[in-house]
């Protein structure tokens, strides 16, 4: 008999590069989001009753929340819809996995830090974040903790992927170096983009494996923003497009961020489980596909 998935979140852009790969092992896919479609069926993760009821109906083996508010600058904004939306939502899955005896997968963040490690966060670091975000995503961490036995908290870190999904960095540089000359980029951000096909891929090996607990899933290496947009005019043959380094000073946002994102797999290394390639590859294979 194949397994029954409940995926919220399931209209967004790492649901694109999980939905299928669950499919291929032999899960059955029960996808809801506030987007509605055809074949995706409409679901508020902040309505307990609403999920619930879903869940009940589907009687799933295990949930992958993937829903949430990741938009950093609107989280800082208003609040109210951050928590509402990554820790509230994320509460109401806890409760219905506890209820339900479900293990629950939760895709967390590194904006869980406070972004001054250099030299990247382990498993074992401490969480002070500097905005909203992620804050409320901490928050939806500590109620999995301490609700659940049952449960992988999986943190990534500058997700790339999704196609027409994508409206993050790596998107929007490729679509300014097919119209600008030149593009301001900021030197001291940094992070570790992770391919969501990629992340996806860990994502299952993970919860194959069965050892609960809090893992890092990210691509091998921490690059700052111009690191990232000089590969992308390379694997797209921008060679003409002048790419200006400026510091975070130039883009004002409304939500503080520190200096790094980067993560290291170091739980999934110790278990002989990381399988996570160069980030400069898995950009490659991103950049192909949207070129």
């Amino acid at each position: 008999m194949r397994l029954k998935a409940l995926v919220t979140g399931a209209n967004g852009m790492l649901a694109d590069a999980l939905w299928p790969l669950l499919d291929k092992n032999g899960y059955v896919v029960h996808p809801c989001d506030l987007a509605a479609n055809d074949t995706i069926f409409r679901v508020d993760i902040r309505n307990f009753s609403e999920v619930m009821d879903f869940a009940r109906a589907r009687r799933p083996d295990i949930i992958f929340h993937l829903a949430a508010e990741t938009d950093v600058d609107k989280c800082q904004l208003n609040r109210e819809h951050a928590f509402e939306t990554n820790t509230k939502g994320t509460e109401n899955m806890a409760v219905i996995c506890k209820e339900l005896d479900l293990p629950l997968v939760y895709v967390s963040t590194g904006a869980v830090f406070d972004g001054e490690k250099m030299t990247g966060y382990t498993e074992e670091d401490a969480a002070n974040p500097t905005n909203i975000y992620g804050e409320s995503k901490l928050r939806g961490e500590e109620a999995v903790c301490s609700m659940l036995t049952k449960y992988y908290i999986v943190r990534a870190s500058w997700m790339v992927g999704g196609q027409n999904k994508d409206k993050k960095f790596v998107w929007k540089i490729a679509q300014l170096l097919r119209t600008k000359k030149e593009i301001p980029v900021v030197t001291d951000k940094y992070g570790s983009p992770t391919f969501t096909r990629d992340f996806a891929k860990g994502l299952l090996d993970i919860v194959s494996n069965g050892k609960y607990g809090l893992y890092h899933c990210v691509s091998k290496g921490i690059c700052s923003r111009f690191d990232i947009a000089k590969k992308i005019a390379e694997y797209l043959g921008k060679r003409d497009v002048i790419l200006k380094p400026v510091t975070s000073e130039a883009f004002p946002l409304p939500a503080p961020r520190g200096k790094s994102e980067g993560l290291l797999n170091s739980r999934l290394r110790t278990m002989d489980l990381d399988k996570s390639r160069p980030w400069q590859d898995a950009l490659k294979e991103y950049i192909e596909e949207i070129k």
